[in-house]
């Protein structure tokens, strides 16, 4: 199996599906997905809690030791550390690399609004000196937020960050071409950015991007179709097709015994 480093340079942009529990990643382990993130929106709103806030750093590592228990790999939405103290984070880090996990996405944002540069790449420089092993893909923020939102700043950015150690750059947000293809020629680093229904993952891949992530689409999704389920049952109309509840079942039941099913 190619690395995780590896699938960011196979020629087309690695697909990234994200996954808020086993459940979900489960089945994007059974649609043959060689990688799959976690989204700490969908961590959140399964808990009840909004997201950030530092509030899902527990949540996030349980889930994390389950999903590395599975065959394939597995990169974590760690926020900004959950701490501003960089060795805090790294150490925080050390834990998801003694699960196995393979990579990390770091923000460089708080409540909303950008942090100081140099704090974010303070993170990065702690987190690949006490991780050499894992990979960092730095996110950066301007576009997500509308703050310094231009393809100029996001670069500046993200050049420091890869001075820090950074392997990957995130720019969620973005999705004008012009500005993708700019960021893209501009970082030197593979780039990651999030599925956006005006570019399809081919079109993505011509401008540079290495990396395409579902982020919280999935459980968006989800949510939109259970209720879309529950109004086909109370409006007298055709309920959708779904995967069995004795395949779903059986994925749980071997995945509590160790094996993945592929179906």
């Amino acid at each position: 199996m190619a690395t995780f480093r590896e699938l960011h340079s196979s020629g087309t942009p690695l697909v990234l599906p994200n996954a808020w529990d086993v459940g979900s990643a489960l089945a994007f382990v059974a649609a043959g997905y060689p990688a799959l993130g976690t989204t700490s929106f969908g961590i959140s709103s399964s808990a009840g809690t909004p997201d950030g806030g530092r509030s899902g750093r527990a949540a996030t590592l349980a889930l994390a030791a389950k999903l590395c228990r599975l065959p394939v790999h597995v990169t974590v939405d760690f926020e900004d550390g959950y701490s501003d103290d960089p060795v805090e984070v790294a150490e925080s880090v050390a834990e998801l690399a003694a699960l196995g996990v393979a990579g990390i996405n770091l923000e460089d944002s708080l409540s909303g609004h950008l942090v100081e540069p140099l704090a974010m790449a303070a993170k990065v420089a702690a987190v690949k000196d006490r991780n050499p092993e894992i990979f960092i893909n730095a996110r950066v923020d301007n576009f997500w937020f509308a703050e310094q939102a231009t393809p100029d700043a996001v670069v500046a950015r993200a050049r420091i960050y890869a001075e820090a150690g950074a392997e990957g750059i995130f720019v969620p947000g973005v999705a004008a071409a012009a500005d993708i293809r700019s960021i893209a020629a501009g970082v030197g680093l593979p780039l990651n950015v999030l599925a956006h229904p005006s570019l399809t993952v081919a079109q993505l891949g011509q401008l540079g991007v290495s990396r395409v992530s579902s982020g919280s689409l999935p459980y968006r999704a989800a949510i939109d179709a259970a209720v879309s389920a529950a109004d086909s049952l109370r409006n007298g109309s055709q309920t959708p097709a779904a995967t069995s509840y004795w395949d779903m079942q059986a994925r749980l039941v071997a995945f509590e015994q160790g094996t993945t099913p592929t179906q």
